[in-house]
């Protein structure tokens, strides 16, 4: 059986050097990166693939670009388009990949653009919502902060996670026109800040990691009579320093194979792997460990669950790790490499 080949897209800040975008080809026997490429892009913040795994889009300084993945996994420019709006912090498509929506930190709005569906290619803006409201941390400036949007897997509601004012907005998409309408509010424990937000496989179940709260929170999904439907059914704290000061949880992703979470705590320097029940979709942690680095901003498993990756976005550096699930532990493997300011990662399946 011949084995899968995978690439590795890793979005950076870019202090001196305009690749904002690194490639690197994944040797998964050994859990390990090399970098084969690299994109000419200022400040990528974030980078998401399109469903049908054809592009690759990419937030940057002007708004988004778009770009063709190729067999090699070589990325290939399409266009960019201004989002109308300051640097976004989080990008996703719907499942038909008609739509980019671009979520905003700083000015605490969701931009949704057209997508050619023939090219690829970034188009208008379609619609515009700023988040309104107070929140309760004074160093966030008491306003929203959207750090995340995602749709539902049934591709009807965009998600919006705000942490500047502790809500998930929950809003009705167009397929036609591509704009938005506000059908829900799941209002968070206060101060708790929301950060990011995945879906199940099955799409029954959503996962909501907090900030502030050190903590994920489950809840069902199902929709009744054209409205959705969420209802909170566990809280699971990412660290064993649950509400401890200095600690942040940051990044949350979910297995290829739909099997575990990843969460990383900033502060803390650490993940916790969890393991979805895929009866009732609750979380059971198997291990909160060390990972080396400063400000792991993205951690993510490699995709045969063996090994997994630690973005350290203050420490530039890339460290590995070999995971053993029967002793639920984490063993370093290797050096850890260099890599500046990085933000997000992806792994991609190529065809070579």
């Amino acid at each position: 059986m011949e084995k899968q080949k995978y690439v590795a897209y890793i979005s950076t800040y870019t202090m001196g050097d305009d690749h904002g975008i690194k490639i690197y080809d994944v040797d998964m026997e050994k859990g390990r990166l090399s970098e084969k490429a690299e994109v000419e892009i200022t400040n990528s913040s974030y980078v998401t693939i399109s469903h049908n795994r054809k592009y690759l889009y990419s937030i940057t300084d002007f708004g988004v670009e778009a770009f063709n993945i190729l067999k090699d996994g070589s990325l290939e420019f399409i266009n960019k388009a201004s989002i109308n709006g300051m640097r976004g912090c989080y990008l996703s498509t719907d499942y038909d990949d008609k739509f980019l929506f671009c979520a905003g930190y700083h000015d605490g709005k969701i931009t949704v653009l057209r997508l050619d569906q023939e090219t690829g290619a970034v188009g208008s803006i379609t619609d515009e919502i700023f988040h309104k409201g107070l929140g309760s941390i004074a160093e966030r400036s008491f306003r929203p902060h959207i750090s995340c949007v995602k749709m539902t897997r049934d591709n009807k509601y965009l998600c919006a996670a705000d942490l500047g004012i502790d809500y998930v907005n929950v809003y009705r998409l167009d397929h036609e026109r591509g704009t938005l309408k506000a059908v829900d509010i799941i209002r968070c424990e206060q101060e708790s800040a929301p950060r990011h937000l995945k879906f199940s496989i099955d799409g029954k179940y959503m996962y909501v990691i907090s900030e502030l709260k050190n903590c994920i929170d489950t809840y069902t999904y199902r929709e009744e009579n054209g409205l959705p439907f969420f209802e909170q059914i566990q809280t699971i704290p990412t660290t064993d320093k649950y509400e401890a000061q200095g600690v942040a949880a940051s990044a949350l992703t979910i297995s290829e194979d739909g099997r575990f979470i990843l969460a990383s705590n900033a502060g803390e320097n650490s993940v916790s792997l969890f393991e979805i029940n895929q009866a009732d979709g609750e979380l059971t942690r198997r291990f909160c460990l060390p990972i080396s680095g400063e400000y792991p901003k993205d951690a993510c498993l490699f995709p045969d669950n063996k090994h997994l990756v630690c973005l350290n976005h203050e420490s530039d550096t890339m460290t590995f790790f070999t995971i053993d699930l029967g002793k639920n532990v984490i063993v370093m493997n290797g050096p850890e490499m260099k890599v500046k300011q990085p933000n997000c990662i992806i792994f991609h399946q190529i065809e070579e």
